[in-house]
């Protein structure tokens, strides 16, 4: 009898004979590919589990290839005494969520096991349908800083050479945001149009202070010259602006943020470690020169400051250990704003500590307190496609920050990042989120960006028509414009678009992209030839642009639809002529080059997009007239 056999037939006596006779069987798999011990619980063999448990030389802490625990195969037996003993006796954890961030709440939940889902919660103390799941917000979302004023919350994030640049968003329960704005929205105030990809505006910081809201962040330029780093300040009265002029402050450093203290001076804090220096009130002007508060616990690449007074204490936020694995958040403290700083004894306080756990590089975190007393923080963090790829660029992470008797804080109880957890004591934020479409509307969802502003007319709505005026120089250039993108926000998702008969001449196209950035993209578009329009796949990756797959000549037609299917690294074009069926035209395996491994050139901070474009050249003009396009989740 084979050990699988034994454990299928609930035989403890003989799974006890084979493993005492060879104790590295309980390492092997089924031949289905399932770690013994997981297929055990799987089957809800209990007493075949608490043997392994205490008798056999099997770890605990080992997950399978999409990072599921034991816990979580006992949770799709239905078993709940087995579940009860793991989560009590053994301590697993149900709220570790695998790859596709499923916990084993969740299992229960969708098998509709409403013993087992009842038990997870009784242990949580917390209902299923009052957790949130992190990340909150994903995609393209990096550096978060957080304001609250009244019971409104506000949180910025870094936006690079998009435009319009720095989001600004809205919540009222912390898990729910909309966009409502942007710090800046006047092209001729961006003064992106000469910075590569991956520059731009960096870790932007939101305040606010004797009624207006304050908005700094590193405006970072190309390696060119002798300045690389200026921090950008603007203000309005209103959270969505619009907001002032920018105005720029000479300060080399990164990642800047202001404080204000009891006394109504104001500061602003910038890298390496933390300097500060005085600001004027309107925050636009250096009144004294920077000097270094902390370097900060672990002192590596010790950036991302936030100053928070409470209790008597100046306590200090840095993020530290680059962006990498190693990131994360640490804290100290003194009585004295210039005073010398105690570093935590519980530091970091954020950090991954499972190097196989979906939810990666967690730091850069700033603390907000709700209006019934609730401590938060939020964070940056990165998700990745086989470990390798961070398709999604850096996301937004939320956890709740307790204080120690001592007077320190850590977050989420020093346990890492968490997949679910129970929501803030605040009422549920309702409102309608910005479209990833559009058909026809008066205005473009605040979803869209641009990379650089586009053209004076270069995207305009007309006749329920979004007309894409068509680029004199390709996307594999800065000079590039009109390019209409959105944050890819899932690894599975389905992006299409509508396009009216168009009207090419020698060399143009228009089509949909999928773009990180002037040195990595693909492009699937309408494309003219010697022999008419054909449809068109090219891949740009550094130096190299591929067409990969060109069609035979299209007939003629009213409209087109491209349409783009993604399963991680996988994707899949079809197109249908004049609302006819879609029809699969080509599928490209791995578009590893869209993400920040993908290419060694230049900063990539950023994450993929996927939107339309429309490229004429020198010769005659082109608009590219699109009636509908579409984002979803697959």
């Amino acid at each position: 009898m084979t050990l699988e056999q034994a454990i299928f037939q609930n035989d403890l006596d003989s799974v006890k004979t084979l493993l005492i006779s060879e104790p590295n069987l309980i390492d092997k798999k089924t031949e289905d590919g399932i770690l013994y011990p997981f297929y055990a619980a799987r089957l809800g063999h209990e007493e075949i589990v608490r043997y392994i448990v205490e008798y056999s030389r099997a770890s605990m802490n080992i997950t399978d290839d999409a990072h599921r625990s034991i816990l979580h195969y006992a949770a799709e037996s239905g078993n709940v005494s087995l579940a009860t003993y793991l989560v009590e006796k053994v301590g697993m954890s149900i709220v570790s969520g695998d790859q596709n961030l499923i916990t084993p709440l969740d299992l229960a939940v969708q098998r509709k096991d409403t013993a087992m889902k009842a038990y997870f919660e009784s242990v949580l103390g917390c209902a299923y349908e009052d957790m949130y799941r992190n990340p909150i917000l994903t995609g393209m979302h990096p550096d978060p800083s957080i304001v609250r004023v009244g019971e409104d919350y506000y949180m910025v994030n870094s936006s690079f050479i998009y435009f319009p640049c720095i989001p600004i968003s809205h919540s009222k329960d912390l898990i729910h945001w909309e966009v409502i704005g942007h710090a800046i929205t006047n092209p001729e105030w961006a003064y992106l149009d000469d910075l590569e990809g991956g520059r731009g505006y960096w870790a932007p910081d939101i305040s606010y202070y004797e009624g207006r809201f304050y908005i700094t962040a590193t405006y970072r330029l190309n390696d060119t010259g002798t300045i690389y780093r200026r921090q950008m300040v603007v203000s309005s009265d209103k959270p969505e602006g619009p907001y002032c002029k920018p105005s720029f402050i000479e300060e080399d450093g990164i990642d800047p943020s202001i404080f204000s203290d009891d006394d109504g001076r104001r500061y602003m804090l910038l890298n390496r470690g933390a300097r500060i220096f005085e600001i004027s009130k309107d925050g636009t002007t250096q009144l004294s020169e920077a000097k270094l508060l902390y370097y900060g616990s672990q002192k590596r690449a010790p950036e991302g400051p936030h100053l928070l007074k409470k209790d008597g204490y100046y306590y200090l936020f840095l993020a530290e250990g680059g962006t990498g694995p190693g990131h994360r958040i640490t804290v100290s403290r003194s009585k004295e704003l210039f005073g010398n700083y105690e570093p935590c004894p519980y530091n970091p306080i954020m950090r991954q500590w499972d190097e196989t756990a979906p939810i990666q590089r967690c730091g850069h975190g700033k603390p907000v307190m709700t209006q019934n007393g609730e401590w938060y923080m939020v964070y940056l963090c990165g998700r990745m496609i086989d470990g390798l790829y961070s398709m999604l660029g850096r996301e937004t992470a939320l956890d709740p920050i307790t204080w120690t008797n001592d007077g320190w804080p850590i977050v989420n109880s020093l346990k890492g990042p968490s997949t679910l957890q129970k929501k803030p004591s605040l009422p549920e934020h309702c409102f309608t989120e910005a479209s990833m479409s559009y058909s026809g509307e008066d205005i473009l969802s605040p979803e869209f960006v641009t990379p650089r502003p586009p053209e004076k007319d270069g995207i305009t709505l007309q006749n329920s028509r979004i007309m894409l005026k068509g680029s004199l120089h390709p996307l594999s250039t800065m000079q590039a414009r009109n390019i209409l993108l959105v944050r890819q926000k899932h690894f599975n998702f389905e992006a299409s678009a509508t396009f009216d008969y168009p009207c090419l001449f020698k060399g143009q196209e228009a089509g949909l992209t999928c773009y990180y950035d002037e040195n990595t993209y693909l492009t699937f578009g309408i494309a003219d030839s010697p022999n008419g329009y054909v449809l068109k796949i090219t891949e740009h990756i550094g130096d190299d642009t591929t067409a990969t797959e060109v069609s035979s000549p299209l007939s003629k037609f009213q409209s087109i639809k491209l349409k783009v299917m993604t399963w991680g690294l996988k994707r899949e074009f079809y197109c249908s002529i004049d609302e006819g069926e879609d029809m699969l035209f080509a599928t490209l395996d791995n578009v590893y080059y869209l993400c920040d491994e993908g290419l060694r050139k230049g900063k990539r901070f950023t994450g993929a997009m996927t939107g339309v474009y429309a490229y004429s050249g020198p010769s005659s003009p082109l608009t590219a007239s699109v009636s509908y396009f579409h984002y979803q989740a697959l």
